[in-house]
């Protein structure tokens, strides 16, 4: 039998209060993140930005423990994975492979070579496709395929997204289920799906299918929960002036108050694995939004996490893979785009639309404000947030 292995792509965060720094160093030095019309600018920018936000971000870790779970959730996930895939006869290494922080990418890919992996299944832990989250770290290991003769002779297949498999369908309406039932009348608690925002130019500019997906995953999951339950679709952790996809959830959750609704139940519908999003953003910050709000029965749905029927649909995910035919880096990559925003080529003076997606996050602020901030020092920067 061949030797299968199953890398797991995820964003990574600082595992202490120290890693915060370095991790916002990594994660503003990448030009998948920031565009700027000189190269030399990459990380004396990154630099400052990390120096700006370090403090701001410490304080937010604090809340949680000192650090992001993010890695010890995920490598939990892997030996679950593992040990699933076993049960099922089908043997394998896992490897997890985080973009901005350790385990990165680079180091799961040197070890699976060393382990002479001649099978690969690349999954990444976003069940809904975006180009900033699983089309990043596709975009990183198509450029390490491109380098590595090595890498080019393993076969192997990529999962884009998966949020309609029915084990995880059924795990989060499990996990739903649950807090639901907590209440004195289930039936009547509202529930709400808060998702990850991107900026709104992501998906009418560059067609990132993100919106669409989450939609759908949405229905599917009300659909797998089979319960009579009015629910809200939101997005969170919008940071600068640009337009995010809404309606945002601090708005969405005010509005519920102001129509009376004293009951809710919050399901992180993006995350998989509990992090600084759902730990402190939606637990802290938007638990005191609801209260305020008027809505004082505030309870959230945990991340799947380990919860044995998400792991089966890893599992699953995985076996179908190797059966079917195989699915490269180039074919995820794709989207039916209305602009060309990779490979990166020339820079277009100006806050274009076009701009606004090639600049990422940093269009949240405009390109102006990055110019004045550089030149004058002004406290322009401050608005940029965290991801993870």
């Amino acid at each position: 039998m061949s030797r299968v292995g199953v890398l797991l792509l995820n964003l990574g965060g600082p595992d202490k209060l120290e890693d915060v720094g370095p991790f916002l160093y990594n994660l503003f030095s990448d030009p998948e993140i920031i565009r700027l019309p000189f190269r030399w600018l990459q990380k004396p920018l990154a630099w400052f930005i990390a120096s700006r936000r370090t403090r701001t971000s410490q304080e937010n870790y604090k809340q949680i423990g000192g650090g992001s779970p993010l890695r010890r959730i995920t490598e939990a996930q892997g030996e679950a994975l593992k040990e699933q895939l076993g049960y099922s006869g089908q043997e394998a290494n896992i490897y997890v492979g985080m973009r901005y922080w350790h385990p990165y990418t680079e180091e799961a890919i040197a070890q699976l070579t060393q382990d002479n992996i001649e099978k690969l299944v690349i999954l990444p832990l976003y069940p809904q496709f975006s180009i900033s989250t699983s089309g990043s770290s596709f975009r990183l290991l198509e450029k390490l395929w491109q380098e590595d003769p090595k890498l080019q002779r393993l076969e192997y297949t990529v999962i884009p997204s998966w949020y309609k498999q029915p084990s995880y369908l059924q795990a989060m309406a499990e996990l739903i289920a649950q807090e639901l039932d907590q209440f004195p009348n289930p039936n009547e608690v509202h529930i709400f799906f808060s998702a990850h925002g991107v900026p709104k130019s992501y998906v009418e500019e560059a067609g990132d299918p993100y919106q669409q997906e989450i939609e759908d995953c949405t229905a599917l999951i009300m659909q797998t929960l089979n319960r009579p339950n009015s629910h809200t679709l939101a997005y969170q952790s919008r940071v600068g002036p640009v337009e995010w996809l809404q309606p945002y959830t601090e708005d969405a959750l005010k509005e519920l108050g102001a129509q009376g609704v004293k009951d809710l139940v919050v399901v992180p519908i993006s995350f998989v694995s509990e992090h600084i999003e759902t730990l402190q953003e939606i637990d802290i910050e938007y638990r005191e939004v609801a209260e305020e709000a008027g809505i004082h029965n505030f309870r959230r749905v945990p991340a799947p996490n380990t919860h044995p029927v998400f792991i089966k649909a890893l599992a699953d995910l995985v076996i179908d893979a190797l059966k079917e035919p195989s699915f490269k880096l180039s074919q995820a990559a794709q989207m039916k785009k209305r602009v060309k925003m990779y490979p990166q080529e020339r820079w277009e003076w100006g806050m274009t639309t076009s701009a606004e997606v090639w600049n990422g996050r940093i269009a949240m602020l405009g390109f102006i404000a990055l110019i004045i901030e550089l030149v004058t020092g002004h406290g322009l920067l401050h608005m940029i947030g965290l991801l993870q």
